[in-house]
């Protein structure tokens, strides 16, 4: 048996006990005593047999078919970002080991981040904040070096204030650092983040216990700034080439929009 976490078994375990009877088309009958679907009724959805589900709950098949991890997923109702990452979980590759190592933002988009006349920063694969630009601190103070993302929504109670929907970005942002951290768990910094943040935070560990898997892409971004108001700004997360997972992070506000009026407000506080 394989001392490497069973990464593929407690994914199918917290997927299916998120998927309802009544979402999977099963008839309820008597009282249930597990949360979501039972083994052998995915099994059952699946096309597989009971004993060779439990086989992957347990660890004892850890590279199934791509056939079957693509039955699974429809089951499981699963989108298209927790759908890959099933299939990465299962693939018969060996498991990248990291070790953690400072991460490094090419001079080149240090100096992009602080040329742009929009808030802008560079955030690591776990979210930490390695550069940002004095527009994107002035939108928040913890858009700094030495920030973390997911520390700060979910712990610092002037972030919360600041975002009006600060619990689902919470969930976004725990979904994202799961797709991030993907096989790797091992990575030092992850292992530090996580166990810190499981400690200090019941939110943190509800949804780092559902197993959600979210690629990090744009948005749109409500704030309550205690300066310029409400506004609202678009968010771009490009990847930034060259390195492992390093996003440079914009935000824009709508051409001609009151939101583009308060921006430049912020802008001209900024500069004073």
């Amino acid at each position: 048996m394989t001392d490497e976490p069973n990464l593929l078994g407690a994914f199918l375990r917290a997927r299916r006990e998120l998927v309802t009877p009544d979402e999977a088309g099963i008839p309820v009958l008597g009282v249930r005593r597990v949360p979501g679907l039972r083994r052998e009724e995915v099994a059952m959805l699946a096309g597989i047999s009971a004993d060779y589900y439990l086989r992957l709950e347990r660890g004892r098949d850890r590279h199934p078919s791509v056939q079957v991890l693509s039955s699974l997923a429809r089951v499981l109702r699963l989108d298209d970002d927790s759908r890959e990452y099933l299939l990465g979980l299962g693939a018969d590759t060996p498991r990248r080991i990291r070790r953690r190592r400072q991460e490094s933002v090419p001079a080149s988009t240090a100096k992009l981040v602080a040329m742009l006349p929009l808030p802008a920063f560079v955030e690591g694969r776990c979210m930490d904040v390695l550069v940002a630009n004095p527009l994107a601190t002035a939108l928040s103070p913890r858009l700094a070096p030495g920030g973390n993302r997911i520390r700060d929504v979910l712990l610092d109670p002037a972030e919360q204030a600041l975002l009006p929907y600060w619990e689902e970005a919470a969930v976004t942002l725990v979904a994202h650092l799961r797709e991030a951290i993907g096989t790797d768990v091992d990575d030092a910094r992850a292992v530090e983040l996580v166990g810190e943040m499981s400690l200090a935070s019941p939110l943190f560990r509800r949804l780092w216990a559902r197993h959600d898997v979210r690629s990090r892409l744009g948005a749109t971004m409500s704030f309550v700034h205690p300066q310029v108001g409400e506004i609202t700004l678009n968010r771009e997360k490009l990847h930034v080439s060259g390195t492992d997972g390093i996003m440079l992070v914009v935000y824009h506000p709508d051409a001609g929009s009151a939101d583009e009026e308060k921006l430049a407000m912020l802008g001209t506080l900024a500069a004073v």
